[in-house]
């Protein structure tokens, strides 16, 4: 496993994700997932098994202290004492005492970001979390949330894939360093089906989907957290460290496509 330093935090730079497991398969996954060596867990109350990721975190052989953890709030919560009372509930829905991580989902029009923001600060205050972030902020939308901010924002959770590279935002989380974490890497399957992505595959042996994740985590202050469930893709998604790309194939893999990136939205809402 190789890891990203982020303000004095060492974070693993694949983990697995959660949105869309549920149940007894949860359970399965995350804990298979920890025994394999993942030690990076995403998980939101909008994904509504927040129960089974604490369980599988129990029931494993990985110590509390050794596993990233991070939760979301779901965006409907607008008031500052409602984040706090929503991360509370989190914890225990997790069983523990405090996460590492605590974002806002989405962005909400209509609620106050300052707000918000002091709410998730009011939460690593009474420790609930150790640090706090946001998901799907855009580039402006980030700016905001840092400045209304009193703790530092350590991510921003966003789509990231090779159709859709977030230059813009990507280049600002660098300069103001801020983890970006990237959630749907393989494009919700569609690098499998990549020509390019074949290609220099053949090169390292690699499957076009290790191609696309490695690109992802090679980018500097770049981590990934592609979901998985069976034992096999779990393997393969770990199994992108014993190789590096160049810097041709990085620039030739990064190709930003608004029908690409619909395509993958639409196969992740649909399943189409």
């Amino acid at each position: 496993m190789e890891f990203t330093d982020v303000r004095g935090e060492r974070v693993p730079k694949v983990g697995l994700g959660t949105w869309r497991l549920e149940g007894e398969e949860c359970f399965r996954t995350v804990r298979t997932a920890l025994e394999l060596g993942y030690r990076h867990v995403d998980t939101a109350q909008a994904y509504d098994n927040e129960r089974q990721v604490g369980r599988a975190l129990a029931a494993s052989s990985v110590d509390r202290d050794d596993a990233f953890l991070t939760t979301k709030v779901w965006p409907g919560y607008t008031d500052r004492e409602e984040v706090v009372r929503s991360a509370a509930a989190s914890c225990s829905r997790l069983g523990v005492e405090s996460v590492d991580l605590l974002l806002i989902h989405w962005p909400n029009p209509l609620a106050s970001t300052a707000e918000v923001m002091a709410g998730l600060n009011d939460c690593r205050d009474r420790g609930l979390t150790r640090h706090v972030g946001v998901s799907n902020f855009s580039t402006s939308q980030l700016r905001t949330a840092r400045a209304a901010s009193d703790a530092p924002v350590f991510t921003d959770q966003v789509q990231f894939h090779p159709f859709r590279p977030q230059r813009d935002l990507r280049a600002y989380c660098r300069a103001h360093d801020v983890l970006l974490t990237a959630y749907s890497p393989l494009a919700h399957g569609g690098v499998l089906r990549d020509d390019v992505l074949r290609e220099v595959g053949v090169r390292y042996d690699k499957s076009p989907a290790q191609v696309a994740l490695r690109w992802a985590v090679q980018q500097e202050g770049v981590v990934a957290v592609p979901k998985a469930s069976s034992e096999t893709h779990l393997r393969e998604n770990l199994d992108v460290f014993d190789f590096e790309l160049s810097e041709a194939e990085m620039v030739r893999i990064e190709r930003p496509s608004r029908l690409r990136t619909g395509a993958s939205m639409l196969r992740g809402r649909f399943g189409v």
